[in-house]
């Protein structure tokens, strides 16, 4: 069954709810999940914890996998791409988030929003927010750690956005080599096309990735779209 926002959506309506009802929280949580379609908040949380999109993508990645993760803004694609940081814990990976988008307060907000707390995930993932971020950097920095790293980056574009950078295609072969020899799994998260939103396609797909240089998108082992709630996964061809 999936829900109608994600979870941590619905725990901000339920919080909502309980305050300008005078009801006490699970009695709010309870009545959202009602909504949804379960029996009750612990149905629901069950029910998702066993069917997130991020554990999906965790059960088919492999070692040496480059992911790329496309949605318009305020789709989901940066929480996504957070989870599966999150997760890599679990996965005898350790997690590294690289943004060039936004500060460490931002991102430790967000993954606040997946509900993990700061306190409790700042040893077991790695946040980097430094403006010399680019696939040398994200190598060099990883160079001590231990091998079968998760790594997050956001986003793709941003890469060679200093002319000092090398091209972007050759960004992404390094983090593939890199990948590959170092048993690791590279999420790239992507901006889509605008015009993707005059079109009649309800998912994005590669040929809306915005790309201002030619790159070889083959270079993605697997590749996840997402779009008003909706994810798609692909494998490459």
């Amino acid at each position: 069954m999936r829900l109608s926002s994600p979870i941590y959506t619905l725990k901000r309506q339920a919080k909502r709810l309980a305050r300008g009802n005078g009801i006490k929280l699970h009695e709010a949580l309870n009545q959202i999940a009602t909504n949804e379609g379960f029996k009750d908040w612990s149905h629901l949380a069950s029910s998702y914890s066993t069917t997130t999109p991020a554990k999906e993508i965790m059960s088919r990645v492999n070692s040496g996998d480059m992911v790329l993760i496309g949605a318009r803004p305020g789709h989901g694609k940066t929480l996504l791409g957070l989870e599966l940081a999150a997760l890599a814990k679990e996965n005898s990976r350790k997690g590294y988030v690289f943004s060039l988008d936004y500060n460490d307060k931002d991102v430790w907000d967000r993954f606040e929003k997946l509900g993990l707390d700061p306190k409790e995930h700042d040893s077991s993932i790695v946040v980097d927010t430094s403006d010399a971020i680019c696939s040398a950097y994200i190598i060099e920095r990883l160079a001590i750690a231990p091998d079968h790293a998760l790594v997050v980056v956001d986003y793709l574009q941003l890469l060679d956005q200093k002319r000092s950078n090398p091209p972007l295609e050759e960004q992404l072969l390094a983090l593939k080599k890199f990948a590959i020899e170092c048993g690791s799994v590279v999420v790239l998260i992507s901006q889509i096309d605008r015009a993707f939103e005059l079109s009649s396609s309800s998912m994005p797909a590669l040929a809306d990735i915005r790309l201002p240089n030619p790159v070889d998108l083959s270079l993605f082992d697997k590749r996840c779209f997402l779009h008003d709630g909706q994810i798609q996964i692909e494998l490459a061809a």
